[in-house]
C-alpha cells in the first residue's frame, strides 16, 4: 500500500514538473496606455462595453434600491388604518 502511494506521488510530481510551460503575452502595457490616454472618457468606462454595460446596470439597481428604500418608509411612516 505504502509503495503505491510513493509511485503516486512521484508520477504526479514528474507531471506537474516536466510539463511544458506555455508563454504568455504581456499585455500590461498595452492596457496601461489605454488607460492613461487622456481622451475624456471617466477611467471606470475605458475598459469597453463591458464596463459600460455593468456601469450601467449598477446605476440601474442602484436608483431602483433607493426608490425601493423610500417606498418602504412612506409605507412605514403612514401605517394602513385597522377597521
Amino acid at each position: 500500500m505504502f509503495k503505491n502511494v510513493i509511485a503516486l506521488q512521484q508520477v504526479a510530481r514528474r507531471t506537474i514538473y516536466s510539463s511544458a510551460r506555455r508563454q504568455v503575452d504581456n499585455k500590461v502595457p498595452l492596457k496601461q496606455k489605454a488607460f492613461q490616454e487622456d481622451n475624456g472618457m471617466p477611467v471606470h468606462l475605458k475598459g469597453g462595453s463591458a464596463d459600460a454595460l455593468l456601469y450601467r446596470t449598477t446605476m440601474a439597481l442602484t436608483v431602483l434600491g433607493a426608490g425601493y428604500v423610500v417606498y418602504e418608509l412612506v409605507k412605514a411612516a403612514f401605517p394602513q388604518k385597522k377597521d
